[in-house]
């Protein structure tokens, strides 16, 4: 799952890199105003990559899951201040 949010992350920061060189290296010589929509569109992109690669997977362990080991889990519980109930 890590690759392939990092894969959709280089993807979309190299869009965004070819729209800033192509609106100011071919598109601002026939018109500006598109080379500045390019711009824009480019300025957007960065915080979606960012948020597309910090996207939990379905495979991947939350915070709050217990991960199997019981003295790992109560050793994070008693950083978190949770009490567990006793065992039945």
């Amino acid at each position: 799952m890590y690759a392939r949010r990092r894969h959709a992350y280089f993807v979309l920061m190299g869009i965004c890199l070819g729209l800033f060189v192509l609106a100011w290296g071919v598109v601002r010589l026939w018109s500006v105003p598109a080379a500045v929509a390019m711009c824009v569109v480019a300025m957007v992109i960065p915080p979606v990559a960012a948020v597309v690669a910090n996207r939990r997977g379905p495979d991947d362990r939350w915070w709050d899951e217990t991960s199997g080991d019981r003295r790992s889990d109560e050793w994070w519980d008693e950083l978190d201040d949770r009490r567990r109930p006793p065992p039945r």
